[in-house]
């Protein structure tokens, strides 16, 4: 998942997370946020150590994580393996659930597909959008209304009780973001932040990984 964490000096290594979009996280690091390391897409991580806001030697994969549907946990899921069979899901949902369109890197995706399928001015009323995927994950999940469908990250579904993956996006709409981790350039645990990046990028917590929604 998207976000960025400090490293308590305290023994134990308390870790506080701080978790959004993207584009949101991305703009408190460059205006001087605290982070001791970040994880975040590979353009942004390669954006800021262009900035000298991360340490660019310390940059390690993660891995991919594609976007996809869900719905409610217990309801049946549509078929969503073409552009047609998308088009006809989404149209026949009464609420699409998906992260903010402008700094989430899942939300911009959403709309664009929503556009391309022809659909976005008939699909608007039924939009809901959220902060970020985990957010509008949980939402969707606490509605009282069936019928519904989100779109999000893998992990955002996957990570959040009450909804279902159904399918990643059809091949022609495909969204696949490979993230990354990095230790800041002002941080204040870098050692401590190096280390978790370490514990997290090992073979010991590939499966780990992969249980999460990373490819």
């Amino acid at each position: 998942r998207e976000g960025g964490w400090r490293v308590s000096p305290r023994a134990g290594g308390a870790i506080g997370g701080t978790y959004g979009g993207v584009g949101l996280l991305g703009a408190k690091l460059l205006s001087g946020g605290p982070c001791d390391g970040a994880i975040l897409s590979k353009a942004e991580i390669d954006r800021l150590g262009g900035s000298g806001h991360v340490q660019a030697a310390s940059a390690r994969s993660l891995g991919l994580v594609t976007t996809g549907i869900a719905v409610k946990t217990g309801e049946a899921r549509p078929t969503v393996d073409s552009a047609a069979a998308l088009k006809a899901a989404l149209l026949g949902a009464k609420a699409i659930y998906f992260p903010d369109p402008v700094k989430s890197t899942a939300g911009i995706h959403v709309m664009s597909v929503l556009k391309g399928l022809g659909i976005a001015a008939q699909v608007a009323s039924r939009l809901r959008v959220y902060p970020n995927g985990a957010t509008a994950m949980r939402e969707m999940a606490q509605s009282k209304e069936v019928g519904l469908i989100g779109c999000t990250q893998k992990t955002e579904i996957l990570y959040t009780e009450g909804v279902q993956w159904v399918a990643p996006l059809p091949r022609e709409f495909e969204l696949l973001t490979s993230y990354v981790a990095a230790v800041c350039t002002q941080a204040e645990q870098p050692q401590a932040a190096a280390m978790l990046i370490d514990m997290l990028v090992s073979p010991q917590a590939a499966e780990l990984r992969r249980s999460g929604g990373f490819e």
